[in-house]
C-alpha cells in the first residue's frame, strides 16, 4: 500500500493554473451523478475542494488525483480538464 502526502510542486502548479480548471458538459453530468452534487456548477465545486488544505495531490502520468474528503477528483495535467470525479471506497474488493 502506497500513503500518499501531499506534493507541494505539484499542487502549487494546480493552484497556478486553478482558473483553467474547466471541464465538458458530458464531464459536469457525470462530476454531478458520481457525487450526487446538488450544485449548479461543478466546476467551482471542485476548484473550492482541489484549494483545500485538506487535498492531497498525486500525479500519474498525464493526470492529477485529488483526493479530499472521501472523493478523487481527476484532473488532465496538460489541459487542467476534470475527466471526473468520484467517491472513494471503503472497502476495496479483490
Amino acid at each position: 500500500m502506497t500513503k500518499r502526502l501531499p506534493c507541494t510542486k505539484m499542487m502549487n502548479e494546480l493552484i497556478q493554473n486553478i482558473d483553467k480548471l474547466h471541464t465538458t458538459s458530458m464531464g459536469a453530468e457525470r462530476i454531478k451523478r458520481n457525487l450526487a452534487l446538488t450544485e449548479s456548477d461543478p466546476v467551482a465545486w471542485c476548484r473550492e475542494k482541489i484549494m483545500d488544505k485538506g487535498a492531497v495531490t498525486e500525479r500519474k502520468g498525464k493526470n492529477w488525483y485529488i483526493h479530499i474528503d472521501t472523493c478523487t477528483i481527476t484532473v488532465n495535467a496538460g489541459s487542467y480538464t476534470i475527466i471526473t470525479a468520484h467517491r472513494e471506497n471503503s472497502v476495496k474488493q479483490l
